[in-house]
């Protein structure tokens, strides 16, 4: 008897006997569910300060994992978990696992009377962190598993894409706004303080992270070809907000990101030109902006562009944020011995490392650790690394270090293999998201925005639109796929 084959709705067919009408009929409903819930909970970790509190955090892991129950009912139905996203889940898992050793007590000792006491001789210095990480780690996974999972069809991911961006353009309006007319504590939130962040965040360089992360999905849409002629000029409408925003918060690494983002999609939009079939460039306009010189000249045209731009726009600001930098590199001119620049920061980072370079102090537990490396006054004691790459190395050692580095090289090859299709919407589409992803690795150097939630499932987002391995159909009704369980 022959095997029915039956198409959902933004999803690879299932071919099975068993399959019926009703069964199908509840996959596109969880499928859709659960894709336009993700949505708005992006919408919606935006909004409190980026998800900033940690009972804000807490809600949302709570949401997800009320997600997460109807995707198991889903995959249990269509036969499949994870698609094609499990290489990249491998290393979270190791993580995850790691993480959670790190927080098992391991030895009992006993009082000098003789009394047996409990002690707790875990790795982690904050067990209780540590475990909140792994919770965060794992729910932020499973938003990765969402996307790749149910964006399925080139209108679910321009609808994920433009959902990023009008979040994006909406904060950075509001912040501009803010930036203008506040004058008392409270505008919209009630702990908005004037003179303090930017947008809804508390922290500017948080906002400055959305901002370069939409900056480069917009960048890499319009480049790459995947917006229609009669759209382009919203998406680079959109870029101006973006911009405006990001230069006026006055984050120096958000501008350093930005620019360095400038620089790559512009080298990567040759190397894309040249990689296309030759249907798609064969006017001679095409094969002109294919050139090397062309490509050159547009390069530093743009550069150009945006720092007279950037320096007209942010004006005294930007040059007074510059010259802090000095003062957050330079440890002599730190007053009272505060011991919070950026030099001395990294140093007792380093130092946190050399003390335990093989498992670290934890994840999630570095403001733990901090006090006991810290020598200096204690009016002020950092709380994070202002790197999050170092801050990975003190806080897992060489195991978390490696773990990050596995995922990485997993996501960089699946990305360069997106990036380069020959499909012109999957090729621009992951090319956005990867230029998004790089503005966010240039800009987790100096700090570490990927701790608010709303920065995070982004990013995830981008990641799991750049390596995705899910042939999207153009409407999503088309079949495309049979679907493999896993």
């Amino acid at each position: 008897m022959a095997q029915a084959e039956i198409p959902l709705n933004g999803m690879e067919s299932i071919r099975g006997e068993g399959s019926t009408p009703a069964r199908m009929r509840a996959i596109r409903i969880l499928s859709a569910g659960v894709f336009f819930s993700l949505l708005g909970l992006i919408v919606l970790a935006a909004i409190p300060y980026g998800t900033a509190a940690p009972w804000w955090k807490a809600l949302f892991v709570s949401a997800v994992l009320v997600l997460a129950i109807f995707w198991i009912v889903e995959s249990y139905l269509s036969e499949r978990l994870f698609g094609h996203a499990w290489p990249l889940i491998l290393p979270i898992a190791a993580l995850i696992v790691f993480s959670l050793l790190q927080t098992i007590a391991f030895s009992t000792g006993s009082s000098p009377a003789g009394i047996s006491v409990s002690t707790w001789n875990a790795i982690s210095f904050d067990p209780y962190q540590t475990r909140f990480f792994v919770l965060q780690l794992f729910t932020l996974t499973l938003a990765g598993v969402f996307v790749s999972r149910y964006a399925s069809s080139e209108s679910r991911i321009i609808a994920l894409v433009n959902v990023v961006i009008l979040v994006a353009v909406a904060s950075a309006i509001f912040g501009i706004i803010r930036q203008t007319t506040q004058t008392a504590v409270g505008f919209g939130l009630p702990l908005i303080k004037p003179e303090q962040g930017f947008a809804q965040f508390i922290n500017k360089n948080h906002f400055a992270y959305l901002m370069e992360m939409a900056f480069g999905l917009v960048l890499g849409l319009v480049l790459g070809g995947g917006v229609k002629r009669d759209r382009i000029l919203v998406y680079v409408a959109a870029l101006l907000p973006i911009w405006t925003g990001l230069v006026v918060c006055g984050s120096r690494g958000g501008l350093v990101a930005m620019l360095s983002q400038f620089v790559l999609a512009l080298l990567l939009f040759g190397v894309l030109l040249r990689r296309q079939p030759q249907r798609e460039h064969s006017s001679k306009l095409m094969r002109l902006a294919r050139s090397l010189p062309a490509t050159i000249v547009l390069l530093v045209m743009l550069v150009a562009g945006v720092l007279i731009g950037t320096l007209w726009l942010g004006g005294d600001q930007l040059a007074s944020r510059i010259e802090d930098s000095r003062t957050e590199f330079n440890a002599n001119m730190d007053e009272g011995r505060q011991g919070v620049s950026r030099k001395e920061i990294w140093r007792l980072t380093l130092k946190m490392f050399a003390d335990n370079p093989l498992v670290g102090v934890g994840m999630g537990a570095y403001w733990t650790a901090v006090p006991r490396y810290h020598d200096a006054s204690g009016r002020m004691t950092p709380q994070e690394a202002h790197n999050d790459y170092l801050e990975v190395l003190a806080s897992g050692g060489l195991v978390g270090i490696a773990l990050l580095g596995w995922f990485a090289v997993v996501a960089y090859r699946r990305a360069k293999e997106n990036v380069l299709s020959s499909n012109r919407f999957r090729r621009a589409i992951c090319f956005g998201a990867a230029i998004g992803i790089a503005g966010v690795a240039i800009h987790s150097i100096f700090e570490f925005g990927l701790h608010q939630i709303i920065n995070a499932v982004v990013f995830t987002t981008l990641v799991a639109i750049a390596t995705s391995k899910t042939k999207w159909t153009k409407r999503s009704n088309e079949t495309h796929e049979e679907l493999r369980s896993f």
